[in-house]
């Protein structure tokens, strides 16, 4: 068959090696499978059908260190989780017997306690048979927290089942960022990469296993397993299977281009997540080693499981060259799996990371990359670069540039704006509150704190972005929206002038982390603010806060430390002069841009009526997602001259577009503005079609129901509004950004400038820099960062 496209030249940084263990694994699995019932007899499965899907070889692959007896127990997890999807396709999915597949789904939990000692029924079917063996084999062994962890992402994994069924018939084709979130729901890596935890006896301590470090790693790992695995299935899910979830097809059809510019797209998205992941291992993992006081064995047993990760990552890819199931050219790895030596992966001997592990754990993988061009002869085809090009392309970016106009597509937004009666009162009032709380005064000590005046307040006129958010709000509660969304935006041009310039990321993180001493959950006193910043969280938290329960206040403190956390997430970036990843981008957009705030805040009125599970669902998390980015993304392209020209900044989704497309701006408007828009049909999908579902399975109330509704509704006033004030306020057009921040933009472009031509040689005209300081990493091992970005 003539294959729909070329393999891309793949970044892959560490070897691939094959467990020494695999026969055993393998006729354990079969064994085990037997025992449990899926095999002959199952109407599923046989035993010929299991040999050939070879789970052993997929965990021996991935899984290289691991001991026998844990090789075999992770090989009947993947026989279980496999077996699973296809005993739901038979029996649910193919007869669309939705309400037996709900009621076959929560039963499932019942065999996963957190607490061991707990009794669990008794099993009605393989699935339940296996679940049950599984559980307690594997929970022995590992902490509580880790129990809780893997039981939710097994529930995730099998209840995105039902949403398979829910949405089978749909034929839609998701959009990118859509089908990103989907696929770590549905593809089982988040999953995976806690059975590494238990395989590589590495469990991820408490104290870190919920920071943002983790979460990126997992998040990076699952979107590189399964993009990667969407480039080899292509053929046989898109044109043997009509299968629509694939990263390709999504990518060919939002950029209406051919499979084989798409394959390169989804490779170089593949790469991407990579590099974030490794970016995260030596930007963010030391320093929340430093921060919680991690002790030595925590820290290792973390580089334990991030090798763990890598290891996954490599043999995976291996697995899929060699396996007849995918587009490999009939398979193109260096032989079978039985040419190559168990635990060698057919490394070369002594290189590092190509053979023997504490090789590769002691100096090789992530900058090794000179090797491989030293193993290559002069006859050698050259060494594809594109990653390294890639990498230095995201330092490179020149800040001040000028861009001209903002250049804007057609809002196609079919929502009607409405706002509020109060606006005119709340104009006034939010300007005095600024007054009064200090927001527009210079701070004594603190240079570049005097940001705002009365001037730009009212130029920027918060309270008309509140009056469209809110239209049926009182006048005190429309004041209150007005004052959250002033000190948001205010402390967000905060940050990167006071801490941002001097790279002053600590006094950034202490200014951050006595932020939730001013929102007490008990309603006692605050502490006496120090600033303008402090002063104003406090005074309108008081007002917020004090009718609402413990358990609110606990929720929306939440989601302001989520907002405030995002800007050291900003800085830390600036810091290293790096233009973010798409994907890591679009998702901490949504906290830079305050939406878990208004979130929170429009949760407020609901009361009770709503169960949590309702909000914690995946429609709704998909309901609120979708508006999230759509709302940011509109202020990305109204900011895109503020903050690329006038600010150096390098937080802007049309930004991210360029520099990961290679491409000019009018084309990266072209690219967000599908996207925006892509987003916005999704909203209306989940509203009007994965709503009425969830209510059904919830099971609730007309009440409930009600306050969903209404919710929806908000936050279309929410991006109406949004819309109406970047269209109406003073802060974004041209005349406004040269009165607003000229000065400041010539001083800055000034100084680099200068730097430029001072450091060049005076025989040569200067090169143009980036800063007025070294950007971005340096140091023994960074050279392939400072390549050329063309």
């Amino acid at each position: 068959m003539t294959q729909p496209f070329e393999l891309p030249s793949f970044y892959v940084p560490h070897p691939a090696r094959l467990n020494p263990h695999l026969d055993e694994a393998r006729a354990h699995s079969t064994e085990w499978a037997r025992e449990m019932g899926m095999l002959e007899g199952s109407g599923i499965w046989d035993q010929a059908d299991l040999e050939a899907h070879d789970y052993g070889l997929l965990c021996a692959y991935t899984h290289p260190d691991a001991s026998a007896e844990a090789l075999s127990l992770v090989t009947d997890w993947y026989v279980w989780v496999f077996f699973f999807d296809d005993h739901f396709l038979d029996m649910y999915k193919r007869t669309n017997d939705r309400e037996a597949g709900k009621a076959h789904l929560d039963r499932l939990p019942l065999f996963m306690p957190a607490d061991p000692a707990t009794p669990v029924p008794e099993p009605e079917n393989p699935v339940e048979e296996g679940l049950a063996d599984l559980w307690r084999r594997t929970v022995p062994a590992m902490g509580e927290d880790w129990r809780i962890r893997f039981a939710g992402s097994t529930r995730n994994l099998l209840d995105e089942s039902l949403w398979e069924l829910a949405n089978i018939n749909a034929g839609r084709v998701a959009n990118p960022v859509e089908y990103i979130e989907m696929r770590r729901k549905v593809g089982g890596a988040p999953w995976s990469a806690q059975l590494v935890e238990y395989a590589a006896n590495a469990e991820v301590p408490q104290e870190v296993s919920g920071s943002r470090a983790l979460r990126v790693l997992m998040d990076a790992f699952s979107d590189g397993v399964h993009l990667r695995n969407d480039i080899f299935s292509y053929q046989r899910e898109v044109e043997d299977e009509g299968e629509l979830s694939n990263g390709i097809l999504v990518l060919e059809r939002f950029l209406e281009c051919s499979t084989q510019e798409a394959a390169e797209a989804v490779n170089d998205l593949l790469t991407s997540r990579l590099q974030q992941f490794e970016n995260t291992v030596f930007t963010e993992l030391p320093v929340l080693f430093a921060e919680t006081g991690l002790d030595p064995a925590g820290r290792a047993r973390v580089m334990a499981y991030v090798k763990g990760l890598q290891d996954w990552q490599s043999g995976g890819h291996e697995w899929h060259l060699r396996s007849s199931r995918y587009m490999n050219g009939g398979g193109t790895g260096a032989g079978s799996a039985a040419e190559v030596a168990p635990g060698t992966g057919g490394g070369l001997p002594g290189v590092p990371g190509s053979g023997n592990w504490w090789d590769q754990y002691a100096i090789g993988g992530i900058g090794t990359s000179a090797l491989d061009i030293l193993r290559k002869g002069a006859d050698s085809p050259p060494v594809d670069t594109a990653p390294e090009r890639r990498r230095a392309r995201s330092h490179a970016h020149v800040p001040y540039q000028a861009v001209g106009p903002v250049q804007l597509p057609e809002f196609r937004l079919p929502f009607a704006l409405s706002l509020s009666p109060h606006l005119d009162g709340a104009r006034d009032r939010v300007v005095e509150w600024a007054e009064r709380v200090g927001l527009l005064s210079e701070h004594p000590g603190v240079p570049g704190s005097g940001i705002w005046d009365a001037e730009s307040m009212r130029d920027y006129d918060l309270a008309l972005c509140a009056a469209g958010l809110q239209p049926d709000a009182t006048a005190d509660q429309l004041d209150i929206s007005s004052a959250w969304l002033a000190w948001g935006t205010w402390a967000d041009d905060y940050f990167p002038k006071v801490f941002g310039r001097t790279r002053d990321l600590a006094g950034a993180k202490a200014a951050n982390a006595r932020l939730p001493l001013f929102m007490p959950l008990d309603g006692g006193p605050a502490p006496e603010p120090a600033n303008a910043l402090e002063r104003g969280l406090a005074d309108i938290w008081e007002r917020t806060a004090g009718p609402m329960t413990v358990e609110a206040r606990g929720r929306l403190r939440e989601a302001v430390e989520v907002m405030t956390a995002s800007w050291i997430w900003e800085l830390s970036n600036q810091i290293q002069h790096r233009i973010p990843d798409p994907v890591d981008y679009l998702e901490m957009r949504r906290s830079t841009f305050g939406s878990e705030l208004t979130t929170a805040l429009s949760r407020i009125g609901h009361g009770r009526a709503v169960p949590e599970e309702a909000y914690r669902h995946g429609s709704m998390r998909a309901l609120e997602n979708s508006a999230m980015d759509y709302a940011a993304m509109v202020n990305d392209l109204f900011s895109y001259q503020k903050e690329v020209e006038y600010e150096g900044e390098l937080h802007n989704v049309v930004l991210v577009v360029q520099n990961f497309f290679n491409c000019d701006y009018p084309s990266a408007v072209r690219i967000v503005d599908d996207l925006m828009h892509s987003r916005l049909d999704q909203f209306q999908h989940v509203a009007q079609k994965e709503l009425p579902v969830l209510y059904e399975d919830l099971g609730l109330g007309e009440e409930a129901r009600e306050v969903l509704g209404g919710y929806v509704r908000e936050l279309e006033n929410w991006l109406a509004g949004v819309l109406n004030w970047h269209e109406g306020c003073r802060r974004y057009r041209t005349e406004d950004l040269e009165r607003h921040f000229g000065a400041e933009r010539d001083l800055a472009a000034s100084v680099r400038d200068r730097a430029a031509n001072a450091s060049a040689p005076a025989t040569e005209a200067p090169e143009p820099r980036t800063g007025t300081v070294p950007l971005g990493p340096t140091g023994l091992g960074t050279a392939s960062l400072r390549l050329s970005s063309n």
